[in-house]
């Protein structure tokens, strides 16, 4: 150690109140060793009261204390730090006995090891691999080892804000707008990349829910409030890991322009019970379904409306109305049942999270031209199932639906899986849709006079696999189409996102994907539409 850290280890023994500081011995790393385990016991068995206490020491002076002078940067071993190998992104468990009580990260070689104490795995690693700068993955604090003493610099501050990235209302106010496009960030690399809009590492097969993640944090209510989230502690561990992903999602100062859920996706598997599991492909509706019901019940929710950040964003209400159906005598072989007003129809206004969309079944054979290799339908034609006049028979009962109440974020699932006994099922139909300017008034239970209700598109995730497989099959692909720098124009922009593949995308391609899953935004008062003039809209 250089003459300037003995020194300073010789001022700090003046204090009464802080051990000495252990010099460092001549000779080779096996002869540190036998020397630390013949005065400190052996590491390897570490006691959880040691690994815990730590900031217990802190506390009462036993682990750091400040001395007359402040030691130099070399002293504090702050150029061995390699940022390029720093990887906040995993679990926080220790490498070596996969706790995740009170774990440090090692500012050299990334790993992650539990405690700094005498007989903890940290203080092993630095005495054995000579790195000696960890960092406290709860508290950010960073430490020299084995000395133990606290550093506080400047240079670290990117760090802990890569560790632990924070948000103000200011620096989120632009997030949605097309200035956010115009400032990219830069990796360490010297890499640009636009917050928000960076790919996530498929680990084994989760991309089915990488989509859907992405999805939901380009909600902007949703997306602000995890943002601004400064968590105690006490918080469920699901919301947690999902406010610290959209942190790092959104993070101007990352260390490289790609981001790993695997510490949220850990969570998940254990909270479904291996129901979504990083290895296994998936349904991303039904990952979307179970996610949104849990963090509503997270985030304190209760059955009441507007109860939590995920029912006032995505809940809305619908009234079905059935009816039981009888087949007259008189009745033609090709005509449909119909509702009879002089029969009891029953009704029933029930709450939903996303609204399912049924596609017309393809054709068996093509037609002369070739026409229906690939049909397609208009968006407006599979609404009209929620027009509160088009009926559907199923199981003996007629039935006919009609929106009560439109949320301001409303999810369509377009359903082309079906199964049956033999085999799974995919429809190809493809939907057109505009990107922009979708009223969904006619689908709202309210007067003629009622003022527009429109819907401007901000995610859609779409489906790819080789002819004749579906989803569970390795060549299946998702993706995510998602809006960048709204209000229509030269501004607004469309980015395709599939795993580490980001790319921008040309507007006109974006519906002929086999689209599964769309989130489209109910369109403020007096916002502009895409020919410059203004359409209003009513607010529920």
């Amino acid at each position: 150690m250089p003459s300037s850290a003995q020194s300073f280890a010789q001022d700090a023994t003046v204090d009464s109140e802080r051990p000495a500081k252990r010099a460092k011995v001549e000779g080779s790393p096996g002869q540190f060793q036998s020397i630390d385990e013949n005065e400190h016991g052996s590491y390897g068995n570490a006691t959880p009261d040691a690994i815990v206490n730590d900031d217990f020491e802190d506390s009462y002076g036993t682990g750091s204390a400040s001395s007359k002078h402040e030691p130099k940067t070399s002293d504090l071993y702050l150029d061995t730090i390699n940022r390029a190998l720093l990887d906040f992104d995993f679990e926080k468990v220790c490498s070596v006995s996969t706790s995740n009580i009170n774990t440090y990260g090692c500012l050299v070689c990334g790993k992650y090891f539990q405690g700094r104490g005498r007989s903890s795995y940290a203080y092993a690693h630095s005495i054995h691999d000579d790195h000696h700068v960890f960092i406290n993955l709860e508290t950010a604090k960073v430490y020299v080892l084995p000395d133990g003493y606290h550093v506080s610099d400047p240079s670290l501050e990117d760090i802990s804000f890569v560790l632990n990235p924070t948000f103000t209302p200011a620096s989120i106010s632009g997030l949605s707008s097309p200035t956010h496009l115009l400032k990219p960030s830069y990796d360490l690399n010297n890499r640009p990349y636009i917050p928000g809009y960076i790919g996530l590492n498929n680990i084994k097969r989760n991309d089915h829910m990488n989509v859907i993640i992405h999805s939901l944090l380009h909600v902007p209510p949703l997306r602000d409030h995890l943002l601004l989230s400064n968590f105690n502690g006490k918080e469920p561990e699901l919301l947690k890991r999902f406010a610290a992903l959209a942190k790092k999602i959104w993070n101007p100062r990352l260390f490289k322009s790609q981001v790993s859920p695997h510490e949220f996706l850990q969570e998940v598997n254990r909270a479904s019970g291996g129901k979504f599991r990083l290895e296994k492909q998936g349904d991303p509706v039904e990952f979307l379904g179970w996610l949104l019901n849990h963090l509503h019940k997270e985030m304190g929710g209760s059955r009441k409306k507007n109860s939590s950040k995920i029912y006032s964003t995505f809940q809305g209400e619908l009234r079905m109305e059935t009816q039981q159906v009888i087949v007259r005598p008189d009745a033609t072989g090709n005509e449909k049942p119909k509702f009879d007003i002089d029969r009891e129809i029953k009704s029933a206004v029930s709450p939903f999270l996303f609204l399912a969309i049924d596609l017309p079944p393809p054709p068996l054979f093509q037609d002369a031209v070739e026409k229906n290799i690939i049909p397609q339908v208009s968006i407006y034609s599979v609404l009209a199932k929620y027009n509160g006049v088009s009926t559907q028979e199923s199981a003996g009962q007629l039935r006919r639906y009609k929106c009560q109440r439109l949320p301001p974020y409303i999810i369509l699932h377009y359903k082309r899986f079906t199964n049956n006994v033999f085999v799974e099922e995919k429809n190809p139909t493809i939907v057109t849709f505009p990107l922009r300017g979708v009223d969904f008034r006619e689908y709202l239970d309210a007067p003629p006079s009622h003022a527009p209700a429109i819907y401007d598109l901000i995610a859609n995730v779409t489906h790819e696999s080789v002819a004749g497989t579906t989803r569970d099959k390795e060549n299946t692909i998702w993706k995510v189409h998602l809006r960048a720098g709204g209000g229509g124009g030269d501004g607004e922009k469309w980015f395709q996102i599939q795993d580490l593949i980001v790319e921008e995308t040309r507007k006109e391609m974006i519906f002929l994907g086999e689209s599964v899953l769309q989130i489209w935004e109910r369109r403020s008062t007096s916002a502009p539409n895409t020919d410059g003039t203004a359409k209003t809209n009513a607010d529920r």
